[in-house]
This record gives C-alpha cells, structure tokens and sequence, in this order.
C-alpha cells in the first residue's frame, strides 16, 4: 500500500509539468501569432493621426487614443511586434554568440581561454542595465543601438556555461574514444559537445527572454532605444508617463502589454527549466520501475 502511495506521488508531478508546459506553449504559440500578424489585426493605421486626442476607453478605440490623436491599441499591437522580435533576435545572438566563444575557450584552452574569459569578467563585474546605458548612449541610441548594447554585456554569461558544460564533457570515454578514432575537433565539438550542452544553454535563453524584454523596454523608456513615431512598448510608456494621472490608459496600455508577455515567456522558461530538469526524469524511471515490480 505504500509503495502504491509513493509511486502515484513521484508520478503525479511529471504528469502536471508536461500540462504546464504544453498550456504554457499554446499561451506563447497565440502571443507569437499576435505579434506575427499585428498589422493585419490592427483596426486602425498605428500611426495614422486622424481621431480625437486623449479619448478614453470606448467600443471605437478599446485602448484609447494618445495625444496625438493615435489608436492606442493598434500602436500597442504594433509595439508588442517591435519589442518581441527585437527581444527573440536579441537571445538569439547572445545565445549563439556566447555559445561559440565558450565551447571554444573549453575546447581549445591556452591563451584564447584565459584571455576570453578575463573579457567575460569584466563585462560581468559592471551592473548590467548601466553599462548597457553607457553603450547605448554612446551609439547615440536607437532600437537597433539598444539590442546591439544590451548584447555587448549579455553574452558572457552564455559563455561561461558553454565553457563549464565543454569542460566537463571534454573529460568523459566517450570524448576520447572520438578522440582515439582520429575525429577533428570540429567533429568533436558539433557531434558530442553541442549536442550533450544545449539543454541548459536553452534553458538560460527561455529564462532569458523576459529579462530582454524588460531591459529593452528599460533602454526605450530612458529614451536610449527606440525613437518616436516607431511603436514600441518602453518608448511608448516613456512618452505617456506624465499623463499617468489624468490619462491612465496612455500609459498602462502598453504596461499591461509588457507584463503579460513577460509573464507568458518567463513561466515557459520555468516550466522547460522543470520539464529538462534529469532529476525530475530520474524520478519518473523510479517510479515506472517500482510500478513494474509491483505488477
């Protein structure tokens, strides 16, 4: 009877991650969906300034309408477009930037790996969003400035954990059994390095994409990325912050935007964290075992 208990315990926890993770997929499947036709789902020109300014909430204008006399909810559709692609582009070369230069430095080692990684210290030892800042401000600011800022002092920590996973590998049989067999080091790297270090390097980067999104949001607001009139969430809240009290919904449109979106990405990124996670797939072996034995 107790080992009935313990099994139906170990067992239940896998079931209820694989429904998170599929419920946290579709979540994310629909928000891509909106950010991939925005401008076909926009009921207004986003930057057409055709209707009264300031107008509250109504059934012509869900969200609004700015100073400029602009739909709000076809600018927030929009922005949200600018500010995800800006924030997936973003992790995507961090990801493989910081990937390349780590597996490198652990493979080759010497010179190259003690210089990359005194690189890698110095970018991690400034406070992240304010070396951003810096980097931004002296490319004199833009969205594209903004990604380029934000990607000079997030690739490092990518590296470090493609370094570490690299090292550990580089020590195991079957490393040297390539090794024996006269595979090249591009072999060697691309058939078992890459393969056996991508689970926590994509795990890192779905953790990452909200942390992305906030700093880039950050960067626009600060008015170091995006530049009026391009939609985008941080510029917008930006230029509707000293209406806050007289006009909310210039500013908490876009907010809520941000939120939800952050919100969707960093629970897929737990929830992929917890589904990857070997000691949750030890526990499902266990438990199938005992219930075998028990047959």
């Amino acid at each position: 009877m107790t080992g009935t208990v313990s099994v139906r315990r170990q067992k239940i926890p896998k079931n209820n991650i694989r429904r998170r993770l599929l419920f946290f997929l579709l979540l994310a499947g629909l928000l891509m969906l909106a950010v991939t036709f925005a401008e076909q789902i926009c009921p207004y020109d986003p930057n057409a300034q055709i209707f009264s300014t300031l107008e509250p909430p109504s059934a012509a204008h869900p969200a609004g309408t700015d100073r400029f006399g602009r739909d709000m909810l076809s600018r927030i559709l929009v922005g949200l477009q600018t500010s995800v692609l800006s924030t997936l582009t973003l992790v995507a070369i961090i990801t493989v930037v910081g990937t390349i230069i780590g597996v490198l430095c652990g493979h080759l080692g010497g010179m190259v790996d003690a210089f990359m990684m005194r690189v890698c210290d110095v970018c991690l030892a400034f406070p992240g969003l304010v070396f951003a800042m810096a980097i931004a401000a002296l490319l004199h600011g833009g969205l594209q400035n903004a990604v380029i800022a934000l990607a000079v002092i997030s690739w490092p920590k990518y590296a470090r954990i493609a370094r570490s996973q690299t090292l550990a590998l580089e020590s195991t049989d079957y490393v040297a059994a390539a090794r024996l067999a006269g595979d090249t080091s591009a072999q060697i790297i691309f058939r078992h390095i890459l393969p056996n270090s991508a689970g926590p390097i994509l795990v890192t980067a779905m953790l990452d994409i909200g942390t992305m999104m906030m700093e880039l949001a950050g960067l626009s607001f600060l008015g170091l990325g995006a530049m009026p009139p391009t939609a985008e969430l941080g510029n917008m809240m930006s230029g509707g912050r000293s209406m806050l009290q007289t006009y909310p919904w210039v500013i908490i449109g876009p907010g809520i935007a941000i939120f939800v979106a952050v919100v969707i990405f960093n629970l897929l990124g737990d929830t992929v964290r917890d589904y990857l996670d070997p000691r949750n797939s030890r526990r499902q072996s266990s438990a199938n075992g005992k219930k075998e034995q028990e047959k």
